[in-house]
């Protein structure tokens, strides 16, 4: 499956953020940006270089992980990215063979401006729905800090079940959830 396969969900088509869309961002060249991804960019995404480097230099390192990257949430309307969802590793990552093993980690941002749409939501059965229909991975994986109310409303709504907790050197505090989809 080719790594610029547009998800399609209800409003929202998820579009593989490309090394060389990541690259534009990173450079501040949001014009060759918006035109590799036919996007408008919000000035929220400029704000997270370390996620683009991160998963830039993931790329790279392991270019299978491509079809795995962040993606761009573009509410189909208007062309604007309302947030982004995307795999933090390929599915069986090392991290997660405790408590999940066959898993596969997702995380997602919805940006302020764009929130209490159900993006995320709709983002998330997208996603996982194209991965257990492409992959035949089912059993998903999210971490989300216990404060997080938004987020964790979303994950019990999807069914998510806790199954531990962590601290993250960057967040803090975080829950583990699990869902298995048969």
């Amino acid at each position: 499956m080719e790594p610029t396969t547009i998800i399609q969900a209800e409003r929202l088509d998820l579009i593989c953020m490309t090394p060389a869309f990541l690259e534009a961002c990173l450079a501040n060249n949001l014009q060759t940006a918006e035109a590799l991804l036919e996007i408008t960019i919000p000035p929220a995404w400029l704000d997270e270089r370390d996620l683009m480097q991160l998963r830039l230099e993931q790329v790279r390192v392991e270019p299978a992980y491509a079809p795995w990257m962040l993606r761009a949430m573009r509410l189909r309307e208007t062309g604007q990215m309302v947030g982004h969802i995307g795999f933090h590793t390929q599915p069986g990552a090392e991290y997660l063979r405790a408590l999940a093993p066959d898993g596969v980690e997702f995380g997602y941002t919805v940006f302020p401006q764009f929130r209490r749409h159900h993006y995320a939501h709709e983002a998330s059965v997208a996603l996982m729905r194209w991965t257990q229909t492409t992959y035949g991975v089912n059993r998903f994986v999210v971490s989300v800090r216990p404060d997080n109310v938004p987020s964790l409303g979303l994950i019990h709504n999807l069914g998510f079940q806790k199954i531990g907790s962590q601290i993250d050197e960057e967040d803090g505090p975080e829950d583990i959830f699990s869902l298995y989809c048969s």
